[in-house]
């Protein structure tokens, strides 16, 4: 495991340097987006429409702040589970989409599309999004503002932290950190 300092936009050669277990502190535009502002961009991709961030080497975070605090950019700014867009995540990942941020499992379908476009699954740290909001510079709301806390929104980081789950080779953190623990029977 190795402790990395990289910054957005992702490219293919960032993620493959990038292995499961690596502590990564990134920095740049990464973007927000939870189950709802996921189905709205699917949809508006199946009518013929765009997607309201440019997809290519970006990243995003699955997570719904807090409102903010006088004088704060952003509330508390944990990551939401990212399961719960594991039916999109893989045509996103398709167009582009280098990086994905949450917390928790994910799917052999988007395990496969993590490999399949070279792309990158991190964990942020569950139950910390007081501390990570420290490391949001800027928060703006890029689209879909009827959803709240849903909202899609382009945030500018730095040195936020972060663990590689599944790596650019399907190496998965979850699977193999059970596996170095496990009892012989």
């Amino acid at each position: 495991m190795m402790e990395k300092y990289i910054h957005t936009p992702i490219t293919e050669e960032v993620a493959v340097s990038l292995k499961a277990g690596d502590y990564v502190y990134l920095s740049g535009t990464i973007f927000t987006a939870r189950d709802a502002a996921h189905k709205r961009m699917i949809e508006a991709l199946d009518q013929g429409g765009s997607l309201p961030i440019t997809a290519e080497n970006a990243v995003i975070y699955y997570m719904g702040p807090s409102p903010a605090r006088e004088g704060q950019v952003i509330g508390s700014a944990g990551p939401t589970t990212a399961s719960r867009m594991d039916s999109y995540a893989g045509r996103l990942l398709d167009l582009g989409v280098r990086a994905m941020i949450g917390k928790g499992k994910r799917t052999k379908e988007v395990a496969d599309a993590i490999v399949r476009n070279k792309a990158v699954y991190f964990a942020a740290v569950g139950g910390a999004g007081a501390l990570i909001s420290k490391c949001i510079q800027q928060s703006e709301t890029i689209c879909y503002e009827d959803l709240g806390a849903e909202a899609v929104r382009k945030l500018e980081v730095k040195d936020f932290p972060m663990i590689v789950v599944i790596d650019t080779e399907g190496n998965n953190l979850y699977e193999t950190a059970v596996k170095a623990y496990e009892m012989p029977v």
